[in-house]
């Protein structure tokens, strides 16, 4: 298994912060991670444990579609999305620190394709700068709205 985490301080209260990242997700999430080409829900209402999306993503180039679901929510503590067609998880954790809340973004893959093994430590590399990016393209967007309400 290889995996990535990051965390930031958002200056936001965790219900919005949690909104944002979770019960909007469908909304947000390309706005978070450009590398996004295109997001389908494939299930019907709002985002539920076993509720899932399929993706088609650009990363360094490299093109992939992979099918997911919400295998965790716990209001307003957790999110988890689980790879369905494909071996990964990232699990996005908020902390009350009222008035603001640390949000924490981890990443795993379940294993390597044979391609990439001996590439091991620039994945690792990758994905941890992907973590570290991840949150703090969610705090800036975030931030930036609740500016905009006033």
């Amino acid at each position: 298994m290889i995996g990535a985490t990051a965390d930031i301080l958002v200056f936001e209260e965790i219900d919005r912060v949690f909104q944002f990242v979770a019960l909007d997700f469908l909304v947000n999430y390309p706005r978070w991670s450009p590398e996004v080409q295109s997001l389908q829900a494939l299930s019907a209402g709002p985002v539920r444990i076993g509720f899932q999306a399929r993706q088609v993503r650009v990363d360094q180039g490299h093109k992939s579609e992979s099918v997911f679901e919400v295998s965790e929510l716990e209001a307003p503590g957790r999110v988890r999305f689980q790879g369905v067609s494909a071996p990964y998880a990232s699990l996005y954790e908020f902390d009350d620190c009222n008035p603001s809340t640390r949000l924490r973004f981890s990443f795993e893959i379940a294993a390597l394709e044979p391609r990439l093994r001996p590439l091991e430590k620039l994945v690792r590399l990758a994905l941890q700068d992907g973590a570290r990016r991840t949150v703090k393209t969610l705090k800036l967007l975030i931030e930036k709205e609740m500016l905009a309400r006033g």
